[in-house]
């Protein structure tokens, strides 16, 4: 199916909304609360798994449920906003957000946490679709919808890479809970200013609720989250994974099958008929498998094996941020003078130089700070231009009256992928750096938890004094970062794999920058 081709008249003879550049900076702030709650863990961990003890598989869910139920319930919450109303659902999702922050806040045990974040995953399920439905009903005009989607990939990825950053600022002085306390505030000033200032907006013509659908989808992609999470975890010995992703596969075909018989579906699967949907999905996905995980990993490497706190790792990854933030904004000159084949190939091109730059230094001298640093700005300025193209590629080629499914989609494969970019190379970058510890003369105990977990390692250590300690500590450090380098690698090969795709497969002579349907 082409939509490239549908008709224009809508787009071109509406009156601009004159807020637009007020709901922008709403929603900006929207998004970037949910895109800071993904990563923003990442230094307050040590904090947290100090305090209350979490057991290791406790401590995968309390980063991962977050991404998982939030990706779960994505094409429900874009569905019910259609019907229901965008700006509702946002502000509903606001309050649970806040409501969700609170119970974190004052959490005792772990799986206190594992629940407040599995309600923050609902409350930003109902926030994100809204999103980009309320962007594209207020920016009619289509350079002004070009930059609109620009700074929303901005703020997401950016917001990503800051969670860091403003979680370490925090932690240093007030601990982990303070990592959640920030959410409240921001939740109730976006509810005020929400509820007087943002348009409200509906699907026409979006059809009953299928309640058959919404439990298909649910079902469907927790199994295929969950799946892929443990087959990473525990690899392919385990039959669990395998049950988790046979229910998934049966879940989601039938899903599909229900959706292209219904005349006004839950999600309108047909969009994946357009090729250049298909690939700026594909290119989100990937992109994201391989930024969450590098995020992930690199922010315990600076903590655990360079021996920076929470803040200073925070801050040491700053160089990602930045650079994505002005290659976000640059890209929509970029799509103007190129075609989108060539600047979205391009930007996951640079992506994967990033990506190798790690291994490659690895190759030649000992990996410090000024090298990741290097390393993290290409890998930025490759995220800014590849997820900002192919989100405006994506809404580009998406009809006015599915842009609720089109948004469902675009955000399930930004968390999942990042998501799953966690679980999976997260995982590998574990088994890597337990094969690369040599043998090690240390009691049982010490010898265990060395290789449980790099963080359970370096606890280990600090019980150990003088050269014994420093020695281990050694030793810790140089498997991690060979695990890491090694890691980086592989997520180098997914998104060449989607530079290649984009390259090849987007139709030349498509330009989102022009009015489309």
């Amino acid at each position: 199916m082409d939509t490239s081709s549908a008709p224009q008249s809508v787009a071109r003879h509406t009156a601009p909304d004159p807020h637009r550049w007020i709901v922008l900076t709403i929603l900006s702030g929207s998004l970037l609360l949910i895109a800071m709650d993904t990563t923003i863990l990442n230094v307050a961990f040590p904090s947290l798994v100090a305090d209350l003890q979490p057991g290791s598989v406790e401590q995968l869910w309390i980063i991962d449920v977050y991404a998982l139920v939030l990706s779960g319930l994505l094409v429900t919450a874009g569905a019910l906003g259609d019907r229901w109303g965008r700006k509702r659902l946002l502000l509903l999702g606001f309050a649970v957000f806040a409501l969700a922050s609170l119970l974190a806040v004052f959490a005792t045990a772990a799986w206190h946490v594992i629940a407040a974040r599995a309600l923050l995953g609902v409350g930003g399920a109902a926030i994100m679709p809204s999103t980009l439905s309320i962007l594209r009903e207020v920016f009619t005009d289509a350079r002004e919808r070009a930059f609109a989607y620009a700074v929303w990939s901005a703020v997401f990825g950016g917001g990503m890479a800051l969670g860091p950053v403003i979680g370490g600022l925090l932690v240093q002085d007030y601990g982990w809970h303070a990592a959640f306390l920030l959410n409240i505030p921001t939740a109730l000033l976006v509810i005020a200013f929400g509820a007087w200032l943002l348009p409200e907006s509906r699907a026409p013509h979006a059809g009953a609720w299928d309640w058959w659908g919404v439990a298909q989808s649910i079902v469907g992609m927790l199994a295929l989250a969950g799946g892929i999470k443990q087959l990473g975890k525990s690899g392919p010995a385990d039959w669990v994974p395998w049950l988790l992703l046979a229910v998934a596969a049966v879940t989601l075909t039938v899903f599909v099958r229900r959706q292209l018989r219904l005349a006004h579906p839950l999600l309108e699967v047909r969009l994946f008929a357009d090729r250049s949907f298909s690939i700026a999905t594909t290119a989100i996905f990937l992109g994201m498998v391989a930024i969450g995980a590098v995020l992930f990993l690199v922010t315990q490497w600076f903590q655990y094996t360079q021996g920076y706190d929470p803040l200073e790792a925070g801050v040491r990854l700053l160089p990602a941020p930045l650079a994505l933030i002005a290659a976000s904004v640059a890209a929509p000159t970029l799509m103007h003078r190129f075609p989108i084949r060539q600047v979205l190939g391009g930007g996951l091109g640079v992506m994967t130089v990033g990506l190798v730059l790690p291994w490659i230094f690895r190759r030649f001298t000992e990996v410090d700070y000024p090298l990741m640093a290097v390393a993290l700005a290409v890998l930025g300025l490759g995220v800014g231009v590849a997820t900002t193209v192919a989100s405006v590629t994506l809404m580009a080629a998406t009809p006015v009256a599915q842009v609720g499914s089109a948004a469902a989609i675009e955000e399930t494969c930004y968390e999942l992928g990042a998501a799953m970019g966690v679980a999976i190379l997260g995982s590998l970058a574990t088994a890597l750096y337990r094969h690369n510890l040599p043998l090690l003369h240390l009691d049982a105990a010490t010898e265990q938890a060395v290789h449980d977990s790099v963080g359970e390692a370096v606890h280990a250590a600090d019980a150990l004094t003088g050269t014994a300690r420093e020695d281990l500590l050694a030793v810790i450090a140089t498997a991690y970062t060979h695990a890491l380098v090694t890691t980086c690698l592989t997520a180098a090969a997914l998104t060449l794999i989607a530079a290649v795709l984009a390259r090849t497969l987007i139709p030349p002579d498509l330009r989102p920058t022009e009015n489309s349907h």
